[in-house]
């Protein structure tokens, strides 16, 4: 895991950008014009990721599932049975809380599905599993925190995946047993895509949750055209779901 991990990140931005700008430093005097273009390729491709317009455009691509609208968040329990909430990592050792903790992404999903099981009615499913085999599990995290932060009772913890079509094949091995076929699926907007994808092909009928729009007009200074630092860590996310998109489409068809 660690391994693959790593040449995940070297191989998608911005790793792949800083390997080329190294590439270029090393053949700065052996290979000068390839030097030049390796150098202009990963500047340039830095000045693109730290544009929140760039962010603003590419998250519209993925961003296909529309919001759910305030007023059917009560009337859930006529389309679905349950709630799920898909992990989104970890943050290691929080020292103010002296544990593992939720990310801030896991958070915002956390809160928005808290907010429909209390409108709703609906029982929630957790799902995420360990990272590196250590416990807890994702979906341990989120459920206490549910709890405790949110005041809602997760029902079921889905404990062992690792990726999002592991989140829906695992989620269904608990679910579908009791009966539960129709799902409110909770994850970051430009990440619906392919947690509707993985659910479906699972046996569950979707109805998406997606929180967390990138897509729209976020009154950056400059209309967005003002490099950000937080745009980068924005567009490598946005930049992992589409191929996220592309590799399932190929190896789970």
């Amino acid at each position: 895991m660690p391994f693959r991990y790593f040449i995940k990140q070297l191989l998608l931005p911005p790793g792949i950008l800083l390997l080329l700008l190294a590439l270029a430093w090393w053949w700065r005097n052996s290979r000068p014009r390839l030097a030049r273009l390796c150098f202009f390729v990963g500047l340039g491709g830095f000045w693109l990721m730290s544009l929140p317009v760039v962010v603003q455009w590419s998250a519209r691509a993925l961003e296909r599932e529309p919001p759910l609208l305030l007023s059917d968040w009560a009337t859930l329990a006529q389309r679905a049975d349950a709630i799920v909430v898909l992990g989104s990592g970890r943050e290691r050792g929080d020292l103010a809380w002296g544990a593992d903790q939720p990310t801030g992404v896991g958070l915002e999903r956390q809160r928005y599905a808290a907010r429909l099981a209390k409108a709703s009615g609906l029982p929630v499913l957790t799902s995420g599993g360990l990272h590196y085999g250590t416990p807890p599990s994702e979906a341990r995290l989120m459920a206490d925190s549910m709890l405790e932060d949110f005041g809602v009772n997760v029902r079921w913890q889905e404990g062992r995946s690792r990726t999002t079509w592991e989140n829906a094949r695992m989620s269904a091995e608990i679910l579908l047993p009791q009966g539960i076929k129709r799902v409110v699926v909770v994850t970051q907007a430009w990440h619906m895509p392919r947690a509707v994808w993985s659910f479906q092909r699972s046996g569950f009928d979707v109805v998406p949750a997606p929180v967390g729009f990138l897509g729209q007009d976020n009154a950056r200074p400059l209309g967005g055209w003002m490099p950000e630092f937080k745009a980068i860590w924005q567009s490598g996310q946005l930049m992992n779901e589409a191929v996220g998109l592309v590799g399932y489409w190929l190896f789970y068809r």
